[in-house]
């Protein structure tokens, strides 16, 4: 069987694109959906060279179709189910407390200052971790450093934030991430 060009397949949709979309608007129930899914398949089919070996092209081009359609589907199905969830979370809801609201952004620019007060790699590794969402294991291999030493910097830092946010004093007796801190790395 001869090689089949990207080129014939664009022609045969071309040429045969009434009886396609026939097929595809009683397979799908949308004379629309249908229409759109041709014409992405045409756009997809523009393109130079060989595709390869194709015994049956009709069959080749009404199955990129169906799966275009069904990716549509999927997609709007996808949506539909985020508005819906997105609506439900928004029914009900009584507007924030101005006071709460204020409370919360005092607290962020409190947690972001403390945050830029951390030593190097105990902030590296609480953004890698809270931010990044990497794993212990895998902050352990990108900095060189034991997983236990990333539990222990991690732990001090979150203790630090928390002592922030507390109101607790900064200085270095209350500080967990305070240079004199034990550090297990050092621990025989």
């Amino acid at each position: 069987m001869a090689e089949t060009t990207w080129a014939l397949l664009r022609d045969l949709l071309t040429d045969r694109y009434t009886e396609f979309k026939v097929r595809l608007t009683r397979r799908l129930g949308s004379e629309e959906l249908a229409s759109e899914s041709l014409h992405e398949t045409w756009l997809r089919l523009n393109r130079s060279g060989h595709v390869g070996s194709i015994e049956h092209p009709s069959a080749y081009l009404l199955r990129i179709a169906v799966n275009i359609a069904t990716d549509r589907l999927r997609a709007e199905s996808s949506r539909a189910r985020r508005s819906e969830i997105d609506a439900l979370l928004g029914a009900g809801r009584e507007p924030l407390d101005p006071a709460f609201e204020l409370q919360a952004r005092l607290d962020l620019q409190v947690v972001e200052r403390a945050i830029r007060q951390l030593p190097d790699r105990p902030r590296v590794i609480l953004i890698a971790s809270r931010l990044e969402g990497l794993t212990h294991q895998a902050i352990a291999k990108r900095l060189g450093i034991s997983r236990r030493t990333v539990l222990y910097e991690l732990k001090r830092a979150v203790e630090y934030l928390d002592a922030q946010l507390d109101g607790k004093s900064a200085d270095s007796a209350l500080n967990p991430c305070a240079p004199n801190a034990p550090d297990p790395s050092q621990e025989a």
